[in-house]
């Protein structure tokens, strides 16, 4: 992966462990770039073109937040969000804005760098296997990250789309949350499971209609899964 100079953005406010964390990607071979506020990430995200953003949340100019949902508009690509808080919130926050993992201040350069390549080669996978799930009045497509429901496309953010799309690959067949955040968010996850509740209830807003033969279900005490009757 080395070989191949993949581009990784680093935003930080923090001049010091940007050039830190530049030392050690350009040690692996990566083209690094990095930015100190927020708002000129977005304004050169583009121009950049990166294949994996390592995004701080205290920043001036626009904060990680901001930046996040800034760059979910227009990208899928991995994004590692740093954090100097360690509060649950903070972290079911940045997989909610759909970030691909995280790493809580102060982090060992090394762990950061180990994080980069595991993401990447999820990230490289899940492309290679991207395919299309189709059910009556359904169809989930991870080639083009769509959802089309009774013929309309709605507007789903990467995770809940990742999320809708493995149990729906999955028929009938129960998952733990625990085993859901492993399978779709890549990693293991400490603290409160409790962003897998907050995705199925976004999504069951979004795609919970009568009468069709495919349901959103909760096993209580277990889990959730897709039901196909």
């Amino acid at each position: 992966m080395a070989e191949n100079k993949l581009k990784i953005f680093v935003v930080d406010d923090d001049v010091n462990i940007c050039e830190l964390i530049r030392l050690y990607l350009e040690k692996e071979g990566y083209d690094v770039r990095t930015v100190n506020r927020g708002d000129r990430a977005v304004e050169e995200f583009s121009s950049h073109a990166p294949h994996l953003v390592v995004l701080d949340i205290m920043l001036p100019g626009l904060d990680g937040w901001q930046v996040c949902r800034e760059i979910r508009k227009r990208s899928n690509i991995p994004i590692i969000m740093l954090t100097a808080k360690g509060e649950t919130f903070d972290k079911v926050l940045g997989l909610e804005l759909g970030a691909d993992d995280y790493m809580v201040k102060p982090f060992e350069a090394k762990e950061l760098v180990a994080r980069i390549k595991a993401v990447l080669r999820r990230y490289d996978r899940k492309e290679a296997g991207s395919v299309e799930v189709v059910f009556p009045n359904l169809v989930i497509n991870k080639t083009n990250y769509t959802v089309k429901l009774n013929g309309t496309e709605i507007q789903l953010p990467p995770k809940e789309l990742e999320l809708l799309f493995f149990l729906a690959s999955n028929p009938n067949k129960v998952f733990t949350r625990e085993q859901l955040l492993e399978h779709v968010w890549d990693f293991d996850f400490f603290g409160d499971s409790r962003t897998v509740d907050v995705h199925i209830k976004r999504l069951r807003e979004k795609i919970d209609v009568k009468d069709q033969i495919w349901q959103l279900k909760t096993v209580w005490g277990v889990g959730y899964k897709f039901e196909v009757r």
